[in-house]
């Protein structure tokens, strides 16, 4: 078992400031670049100055040290000006999902009660309904072109000093708010820690990744999805990386476009992202990155069959592994040299598992338990939400929600989130492992499994399936993607009831909400 104590957390008086930002500057690393977005690339220097700058425009702002400001900004330089400029002036940034609706940002902002938003110009008329209610917002501050009224990010950056003082701050202090994805409910309010950045640069980052200086990463995952955060931001800046920015949606022809005009060496996707590149027919000559050494998947669990059919492609293998916007990153992965498709690979140093049964006993080698996980990134606790806290955050211990099986030679198997496992037949049923043997169909892109009543009070599978882009006119029969899961599977798992559709509901960081699909049937 992986030791949960890391030895090298930073000291008590710390602001992650210092070693994400300005350390580079100290060491040499002034004229490397650090990010490239739409508009073009910025230095490690240019970087250490905007940061500086945001500090002192955002103090000047009046806001004090503790004090929240949300961040609702696209993957620009903006994003990691603002959001480290908050960190080093001791205001909490709360980063916001750029693709929510208007109903959604109201909740949030009413939620986390910042008293500054930064936001992109394009996302203004999304939280217009928000704006024009009473609330505790005292600054709105706009990134880009706006016809708007309210004051731009580069007019306060431009009469800012570029020297500014960091904030007297502790390593437990929260540095930093995340909003949960929201796939089983409404999101909640996830409390970071200064130490909590650092401890996810180090164990995975570092440790599991292997990033280096001489790396440019490309994270279709944004910047305000955890995930995506210590992709593009966290574990580059740690070893004075480069990251390429991309304001846009990642739709498959995107990606591989920016794949191939920067040729990075590290990318990190989803699941249905690295599915819907190797269903489509227009980019199967594409090459991607000539440069390309390492993928990297999380979200969701990576089929095993996706996996094998990237790696055959592109020659390349795709890191598999689980996290949390609790935990903030990766904490149970497979390795670049020990790779097992299927699985979501082995603890990572630093990071202690449990799987337990209902009564918090472990399970037996080979049962399936809950997961629990102890480690030095989780956060602080939930904002608000003391019931769902004091049930999440179980002492060292966080709840994952995630059921698991570790097999004989340690590897850990993904059977479903705990709300979304059933029982059939006295026999437990993970939708993941029915979903993934209907997807080795080579007519079936996606496919998510809910249960559903026969009308007895029993319950038996259901399937909800996308079919690829290539399939005939004519769905695939029933009978013979039953015939094809119960080749693979114990009888009782095949699906009793098939429903093809063309979309899956899905949170905006690619996770399905199978919850809706339980109120559907």
């Amino acid at each position: 078992m992986s030791s949960a104590h890391w030895t090298e957390q930073p000291p008590w008086r710390y602001n992650a400031t210092t070693e994400f930002i300005d350390r580079h500057i100290k060491e040499g690393l002034g004229a490397k670049i650090a990010f490239i977005d739409s508009a073009g690339q910025y230095s490690y220097k240019d970087l250490y100055e905007r940061v500086n700058r945001a500090a002192n425009a955002i103090t000047a702002l009046g806001l004090e040290h503790e004090s929240r400001l949300a961040l609702l900004q696209l993957d620009t330089i903006d994003f990691p000006t603002v959001f480290w400029g908050a960190i080093k002036a001791g205001v909490v940034p709360i980063a916001i999902n750029t693709l929510l609706t208007p109903q959604q940002y109201e909740l949030i902002l009413g939620d986390c009660r910042a008293q500054a938003l930064f936001i992109s110009a394009p996302l203004l008329d999304k939280v217009q309904g928000y704006l024009n209610q009473p609330n505790s917002l005292k600054h709105i501050v706009v990134s880009g072109e706006s016809n708007s009224s309210h004051t731009t990010l580069g007019e306060i950056l431009a009469i800012a000093s570029i020297e500014a003082t960091t904030a007297d701050t502790s390593s437990d202090e929260v540095a930093f708010w995340l909003y949960s994805s929201g796939s089983t409910g409404n999101p909640k309010g996830v409390k970071h820690l200064h130490r909590n950045l650092s401890a996810t640069a180090e164990l995975y980052g570092k440790n599991v990744l292997g990033i280096r200086e001489d790396d440019v990463v490309f994270s279709a995952a944004k910047l305000f999805f955890a995930y995506g955060l210590g992709n593009a931001m966290t574990f580059p800046l740690s070893v004075g990386a480069t990251t390429v920015l991309h304001n846009g949606r990642p739709a498959p022809d995107t990606v591989m476009e920016i794949l191939e005009q920067h040729s990075p060496t590290i990318f990190y996707g989803v699941p249905t992202l690295y599915a819907a590149i190797l269903g489509s027919s227009e980019l199967k000559e594409h090459p991607g990155s000539e440069n390309l050494r390492m993928c990297v998947s999380a979200g969701e669990a990576l089929p095993k069959e996706i996996g094998e059919q990237w790696q055959a492609r592109f020659n390349v293998p795709i890191v598999d592994g689980v996290g949390s916007t609790e935990m903030l990153h990766i904490f149970l992965s497979n390795r670049p040299d020990d790779i097992r498709y299927g699985t979501s690979g082995k603890p990572i140093d630093g990071y202690s598992p449990r799987l337990v049964n209902e009564n918090n006993n472990d399970v037996a080698q080979g049962d399936i338990g809950e997961l629990l996980i102890n480690g030095s990134s989780a956060s602080e606790g939930y904002w608000n939400q003391r019931g769902k806290t004091a049930s999440t955050f179980l002492g060292p211990w966080t709840k994952t929600g995630d059921k698991y099986f570790i097999d004989e030679d340690g590897y850990y198997h993904y059977c479903g989130r705990s709300d979304d496992m059933f029982k059939v037949s006295g026999n437990w049923v993970s939708p993941f492992e029915v979903e993934s043997a209907l997807i080795t169909h080579p007519n079936v892109l996606e496919a998510a499994v809910v249960p559903q009543d026969e009308g007895n009070g029993l319950l038996k599978p259901k399937a909800f399936v996308i079919l690829t882009p290539d399939a005939n006119s004519e769905p695939v029969s029933f009978d013979e993607l039953k015939e094809h899961v119960k080749s693979q599977l114990s009888p009782w798992k095949y699906p009793r009831w098939i429903e093809y559709i063309d979309e899956l509901p899905k949170t905006a960081t690619g996770k399905i909400q199978r919850f809706k699909l339980r109120e559907s049937v």
